[in-house]
C-alpha cells in the first residue's frame, strides 16, 4: 500500500471518529452541473441567486487559499466550480471535515450559485456532505490517464479523467436507440434468440465452446443471429431483427473483438436491392440523428454516409487490376490471372474463392467512402441466393467504409435443395482444413422445407459504425469493457502511478 493510500485511510478513520460515515446513504440532488450553466449563465460579476441548488458529484481539483478554496466538481453532465469558505461552513466543519477532503471524494453540497469576479459561475458552499471518501488517488490532472492498457483495464478510471471517453458512450447509446427507433418506424418487430446452441452456424467463423453439465452437452455461443431469425420468418413475422452480442474465437485487433454486438435484420418478400436501400436510409438516419449531419472525418479522412457507390466485386477488380476473373472458364485461368497480379490462393479456391481473394488484396483497402460491392461468387456465399442471370454469383452485397466491411446483406437463400447442397460443399470445405466453414443444420433445412418466404436481411457490426461516428481508432475505445488478457494478481492490484 502506498504512502498516499495509508494517509487516505487515515482520514477515513478521522471522519469515523468524528461520527461522520465516510461511505454516506442517499442525497437528494436537484440540479446537476449543465443545468447549472444553462440556468444562472444570465448572472453578472458577483451576482448572486436566491436560489438554493443541491449538487453530488466528485471533487476533481481543490485550490486552497488558507480560509477558503476553489474546487471543481464533476457529475454527469460536466464540470461546475465550487467554493468553500471558513466564513460559510463555521471553522469545525471547515477545518476538521472540508480539510481532510481528497481529491476523487464525492460529496453532496447544498449552496448559493453566483458569478465570480472574473465571470466564473459557482456554487458557494453552505453546507456538504461526504458521501465516499476515495481510497485510492486519482491520476495526476495535468497529465490526465493516457495509458491505454490502463485506459481499457479500468474503464471506470479513464471514464473518471477523460470526459470524452463519456461522450463516446453517450454517442453509442443514441446509436443504438436511434436503430431501435428506424426499425420501429419501419415496423419491424424486435425478438431474442438464444446465445447458447448446439451448431455454430449463420457465419464463416471459429466459435467458442462451453459445456452444459446437466445435460452433458457441449455448446457454441453464437456467431450470429441468422438462422433462428430466418426461421421467426418462416412462422410469419415479415420483419424481425435482433440487436445484441455475437461471440468468436478469433484474433483480437483495432478492428475485433472476442464479443462484439451486431444488428441483423430480415425482411419478407424483399431482395438484396431493397436491403442495400435499407441499410443506406438507417446509416443515414442514424448518423444524422447522433451527429446532426451525415458528414463525419474519420482518422483524418472526410467521409459523406448521404452518398453510396454501387459496384460489383468483379468490375472492383477488374477497375484495380485490368482482370477480368469472370471471364474465365477454369479454374487455371483464374490462378494464371492471380499470378500476374501477386494474389495468393489456396488450392481448395475456385474462380470464385480466387476472385475474392483478389478482391480482399487489391480493392478493400481502398475503399474509402460508403460503397456496396455486389456479386459475390456463390462459392463464398453459402446462405445467399443465387443470380438468376449467372449463378456462379449471388444477390449479395457487402457494405464498406475506409476500407472495412460495416454490413453484409443478400437475397437469402430459400431453396432448401439448394441450401442443402451448399451445407455439403461447406463440409467439403472443412475437410479439407478451412475450420471456419459452415456446419450443417438439418434443423434448418427442415424449416426451409416448410417455405421460406422470398426475404433479404442484413448484419451490421454496431462497434464498427460506433467507431466511425466517434472518431475511434480501435474497437476497443467503443467497448466499455474490451477482452483483455488477465494481469498477475499483484499488477491487477497496483494501481496506475499517480500524483496529488
Amino acid at each position: 500500500m502506498s504512502e498516499m493510500m495509508k494517509v487516505r485511510r487515515e482520514k477515513m478513520e478521522a471522519f469515523r471518529s468524528m461520527g461522520v460515515a465516510p461511505f454516506g446513504h442517499r442525497y437528494d440532488v436537484t440540479a446537476h452541473a449543465s443545468d447549472i450553466h444553462a440556468k444562472f449563465d444570465h448572472l453578472e460579476g458577483e451576482e448572486e441567486s436566491a436560489e438554493e441548488v443541491r449538487i453530488a458529484g466528485r471533487l476533481m481539483a481543490i485550490r486552497g487559499h488558507g480560509k477558503a478554496a476553489f474546487c471543481t466538481l464533476n457529475d454527469r453532465t460536466g464540470n461546475i466550480q465550487v467554493y468553500f469558505k471558513i466564513d460559510v461552513l463555521g471553522e469545525q466543519k471547515y477545518k476538521e471535515e472540508f480539510k481532510r477532503l481528497d481529491i476523487g471524494d464525492i460529496v453532496g453540497i447544498r449552496g448559493i450559485v453566483f458569478k465570480t469576479r472574473r465571470g466564473e459561475l459557482t456554487v458557494r458552499v453552505e453546507d456538504f456532505d461526504l458521501l465516499s471518501k476515495s481510497l485510492r488517488p486519482l491520476p495526476e490532472k495535468f497529465h490526465g490517464l493516457q495509458d491505454v492498457d490502463i485506459r481499457y483495464r479500468q474503464r471506470y478510471l479513464d471514464l473518471i479523467m477523460n470526459p470524452e471517453v463519456r461522450e463516446t458512450f453517450v454517442k453509442r447509446t443514441k446509436t443504438i436507440h436511434a436503430i431501435r427507433s428506424f426499425f420501429d418506424e419501419h415496423g419491424y418487430l424486435e425478438v431474442e434468440t438464444p446465445v447458447l446452441s448446439t451448431i455454430a452456424g449463420g457465419a464463416a467463423a471459429r466459435p467458442f465452446v462451453t459445456h452444459h453439465n446437466t445435460l452433458d452437452l457441449d455448446m457454441y455461443l453464437r456467431i450470429a443471429t441468422e438462422l433462428n431469425l430466418k426461421r421467426l420468418i418462416i412462422g410469419g413475422f415479415e420483419r424481425v431483427y435482433e440487436m445484441g452480442r455475437v461471440f468468436r474465437n478469433e484474433g483480437m485487433d483495432v478492428r475485433h473483438n472476442p464479443e462484439f454486438t451486431t444488428i441483423e435484420f430480415y425482411q419478407a418478400y424483399a431482395d438484396y436491392t431493397d436491403m442495400m436501400d435499407l441499410t443506406e436510409n438507417l446509416i443515414k438516419s442514424v448518423a444524422t440523428t447522433v451527429l446532426g449531419t451525415t458528414k463525419v472525418t474519420y482518422q483524418g479522412t472526410d467521409i459523406d454516409f448521404g452518398s453510396a457507390k454501387r459496384i460489383s466485386m468483379n468490375d472492383a477488380v477488374k477497375e484495380a487490376t485490368g482482370k477480368d476473373f469472370m471471364a474465365c472458364e477454369t479454374v487455371e485461368e483464374a490462378r494464371k490471372l492471380a499470378d500476374e497480379i501477386g494474389v495468393a490462393y489456396e488450392p481448395r479456391h475456385g474462380i470464385g474463392g480466387i476472385l475474392n481473394q483478389a478482391f480482399e488484396a487489391k480493392v478493400e483497402e481502398s475503399l474509402m467512402q460508403p460503397t456496396f460491392i455486389t456479386g459475390h461468387p456463390t462459392e463464398i456465399s453459402p446462405l445467399a441466393k443465387r443470380n438468376p442471370d449467372d449463378p456462379r454469383i449471388t444477390d449479395r452485397f457487402e457494405f464498406f467504409v475506409y476500407g472495412r466491411e460495416l454490413a453484409n446483406g443478400f437475397t437469402e437463400l430459400n431453396d432448401p435443395i439448394d441450401q442443402e447442397g451448399r451445407f455439403l460443399d461447406q463440409l467439403k470445405q472443412r475437410e479439407a482444413g478451412d475450420d471456419e466453414a459452415h456446419v450443417m443444420d438439418r434443423d434448418y433445412i427442415t424449416a426451409m422445407e416448410y417455405g421460406l418466404p422470398p426475404t433479404g436481411g442484413v448484419g451490421i457490426g454496431i462497434d464498427r459504425l460506433v467507431m466511425f461516428l466517434t472518431d475511434a481508432a480501435s474497437i476497443r475505445d467503443v467497448l466499455l469493457f474490451p477482452t483483455m488478457k488477465p494481469l498477475a494478481e499483484k499488477a491487477a492490484a497496483d494501481a496506475p502511478e499517480v500524483a496529488e
